[in-house]
């Protein structure tokens, strides 16, 4: 059964769903809810880190012991194993500097900071659908609209479909489906049929309905600064209230140490009516125009060239997103 443990208070137990956030049954602090098998792989990851910390430790007073004239210099730190554990980003903490930004131009920050938990599989996820929008897009539209339709699953027929993308596909779905983000997924390999059944928790319809390009967005990013080794802070879905008690929400937000916030509207629907909003609050913001971007699916990088010479924003799509962030930092 899945499970969870508090970072507050550190109680473990049980729950029903993996990959969504209940509250802590001591506590009540918000707690992210990890498939049994994926908490015991990291369990056993963070183990075999110590034991070989531990391992390098008593080789060095061994030879400390034995007059190693090497003894007490630093060991070689070995290639980490698989993944590394990502930052803890949920904190109020780590999204202080935002906060303070916005406070000194008289604007009200409110965050929930579970929306930057990299600890559950929707950033991994994402970074899969974003990286390979081209052929995972009408996989999302599908799923998208069976949600919207009140479906409980759908049928991807890939009759005709290139051995190599059936290959990507299949092994897309099964992935998500061992991290729980398909309720069902069967791959008939002689009618090549995908059969899915969709995961009726919210969490994972929104991820569908478009937080997927939200986390991608902030991870491309993220992923950016981390290697040009640039500190900053970091946030989803941030509410920030003017003071003539106007209301926005900014779906994706980062500031680089040292310099002025980058700003990430997702878009995986219609937006063009919106486009004079978004040139508003830029100038709200004082944000320039190169670093208030709006990231959409459903435009091409020629598209994206001409509505950024039309209007005082930045526009791109998933392909294009990293090219532009080059171009800041």
């Amino acid at each position: 059964m899945p499970v969870y443990r508090c970072n507050k208070c550190g109680h473990v137990s049980e729950s029903g769903v993996a990959g969504t956030q209940v509250a802590c049954a001591v506590c009540q602090a918000p707690c992210s809810v990890f498939d049994t098998v994926f908490y015991v792989q990291k369990l056993i990851e963070r183990y075999a880190a110590a034991m070989r910390e531990i391992r390098a430790l008593q080789a060095d007073e061994r030879q400390a012991a034995d007059g190693d004239p090497n003894a007490g210099q630093p060991a070689q730190q070995e290639e980490p194993d698989g993944d590394t554990d990502t930052e803890n980003f949920a904190t109020a903490a780590q999204h202080a500097p935002i906060e303070r930004w916005l406070k000194a131009k008289q604007i009200e920050a409110r965050f929930d900071h579970s929306n930057v938990d990299t600890s559950g599989y929707f950033d991994e996820a994402a970074q899969k659908l974003g990286k390979n929008h081209a052929l995972f897009g009408e996989l999302i539209q599908r799923v998208t609209w069976s949600y919207r339709k009140s479906h409980t699953g759908l049928n991807i027929d890939l009759t005709g479909v290139a051995q190599k993308d059936v290959l990507a596909l299949t092994t897309l779905c099964r992935q998500f489906y061992s991290h729980t983000l398909f309720a069902r997924y069967q791959y008939q390999k002689q009618e090549k049929v995908i059969r899915l059944s969709l995961q009726p928790a919210p969490k994972v319809r929104q991820f569908f309905e478009g937080a997927w390009l939200e986390w991608f967005a902030l991870l491309e990013l993220v992923d950016h600064l981390k290697a040009r080794k640039l500190g900053f802070s970091c946030a989803r879905g941030v509410e920030v209230l003017f003071p003539n008690e106007d209301m926005h929400e900014l779906d994706v937000v980062v500031l680089p140490s040292g310099q002025n916030p980058i700003c990430i509207e997702c878009k995986t629907g219609e937006f063009r009516r919106e486009i004079d909003k978004y040139q508003r609050l830029r100038k709200r913001l004082g944000v320039e125009r190169s670093r208030f971007i709006i990231c959409a699916t459903d435009i091409t990088e020629e598209q994206a060239v001409s509505l950024t010479a039309m209007y005082d924003l930045t526009f791109v799509n998933p392909a294009s997103l990293a090219r532009h962030l080059n171009s800041l930092v």
